[in-house]
């Protein structure tokens, strides 16, 4: 058991971490174009981060993608072991990139470390080829999305305040942008939240499988479904406390080194994530809020102009984007052959 309340308590650990690692990115166009300062920022952005878990408990009803990333692993090769080598390679990773300013994905890093960690335990007949190639898909798909819907929100936006005075409509979109960054902020504790749901549950349900002696009713858990209360309470939680640490150096590379960003284009950009996201969440596949929010700028910048949107950094973006689930996949069996000698 103490294994477990180990597991438990990194697992939130990395959800903070992913907070103020990830959740920079639904604030930066807010402090970028003067709407907050990062403080007020930082301190919306993680209200809202709790506030999606009355969202998803009471409106939304289930919680999909945390049931998506606990099936990434066959059940029958997860261990505790496994689970533990995989957080401590997804922080590693996660604190590496976040020293380096690089806007990696948390989400791919939490699922490569956990798979990783399988691969060195039991081989590549441990993951959910299904689930890890959804995954995969949609580290394209994520941006496309969200720069169709950058496009599409930002071309309807300068259609309906094309007759506005300028400085009238920058008055009124930081006003809305106050709304899209709290919206967007929803949409990142909807989708990043559960991916730690996903493997506290899967680490529950492993000890349940395995412990022969009487489990405390609040460890008790055969069913993702069946998750009780304090998980996703501890993980919405913990995301929330994380974004208060801020994430300064990540929100100077996605709000200002893509495109300039103006009070009508982050507002366009954030809305368009949030749309993004609440695709993802309907479908029930975890993607990076990294990769939403930079596809979503960049196609609000494609609007102006296509020279508008700095390439050369996205192309950089992109390739920490392809190498974060590979790279992970490593530090994860790495991790997995030290714990072992160890453990």
């Amino acid at each position: 058991m103490t294994l477990l309340i180990i597991i438990i308590v990194i697992a939130l650990i990395f959800d903070f971490i992913n907070g103020f690692h990830d959740a920079a990115n639904s604030i930066a166009t807010v402090v970028f174009t003067k709407v907050l300062t990062p403080v007020q920022a930082v301190l919306w952005a993680a209200f809202f981060n709790f506030v999606a878990f009355f969202i998803a408990k009471y409106i939304i009803g289930e919680f999909g993608i945390a049931d998506t990333v606990s099936k990434t692993v066959l059940p029958q090769f997860i261990t505790h072991h496994v689970i533990l080598a995989g957080l401590i390679a997804a922080i590693t990773w996660n604190l590496l990139t976040w020293y380096l300013g690089i806007p990696s994905s948390s989400s791919h890093t939490l699922i490569g470390g956990f798979a990783g960690a399988a691969i060195a335990a039991s081989g590549f007949q441990a993951i959910h080829v299904g689930v890890i190639t959804l995954i995969i898909a949609f580290i394209f798909a994520a941006p496309i999305i969200g720069l169709i819907a950058g496009t599409l929100v930002s071309s309807l936006t300068l259609h309906i305040a094309r007759k506005a005075k300028p400085h009238r409509a920058d008055k009124w979109f930081k006003r809305l942008q106050l709304v899209s960054s709290a919206l967007l902020s929803i949409g990142h504790g909807l989708n990043d939240s559960q991916k730690v749901m996903g493997i506290i549950g899967a680490a529950l349900i492993a000890f349940n499988a395995e412990y022969a002696g009487e489990i405390p009713h609040w460890l008790q858990l055969t069913d993702i479904h069946d998750m009780h209360d304090w998980v996703p309470f501890s993980c919405f939680t913990a995301i929330a406390l994380g974004t208060t640490a801020g994430g300064w150096k990540i929100i100077k590379t996605v709000g200002g080194k893509i495109t300039k960003i103006t009070p009508v284009e982050g507002f366009a950009s954030q809305l368009a994530a949030s749309i993004t996201l609440s695709i993802s969440e309907a479908l029930k596949v975890p993607v990076s809020t990294t990769h939403v929010i930079t596809g979503s700028i960049m196609g609000v910048g494609a609007v102006k102009r296509l020279s508008a949107v700095r390439w050369g950094v996205t192309i950089n973006l992109v390739w920490a984007w392809v190498l974060t689930i590979p790279v992970s996949i490593v530090f994860g069996i790495i991790s997995y052959y030290i714990f072992s000698i160890f453990l």
